[in-house]
């Protein structure tokens, strides 16, 4: 490992120990999580949530499909 990679390292692990992992990634998550909300402002908030986590697992679900087939070709 070179001197950089050492010092990144550290760092990270600094880091780590001071703050929650949801400190670190809340911001990332809030904006990855907002891609999936729909558009429509008349929805209540209990059916725009339902939607937006169906949304998400749809997502998912189709890499990991992407990912299996990828993987079976590599056989």
């Amino acid at each position: 490992m070179n001197d950089m990679a050492a010092r990144g390292k550290i760092g990270g692990f600094a880091r780590a120990a001071k703050y929650s992992a949801g400190e670190l990634t809340g911001p990332a998550r809030q904006g990855f999580l907002k891609r999936f909300e729909p558009k429509d402002e008349d929805l209540s908030a209990e059916e725009r949530l339902r939607r937006s986590q169906a949304a998400l697992n749809s997502h998912m679900a189709r890499l990991a499909r992407l990912s299996a087939v990828a993987r079976s070709k590599r056989k």
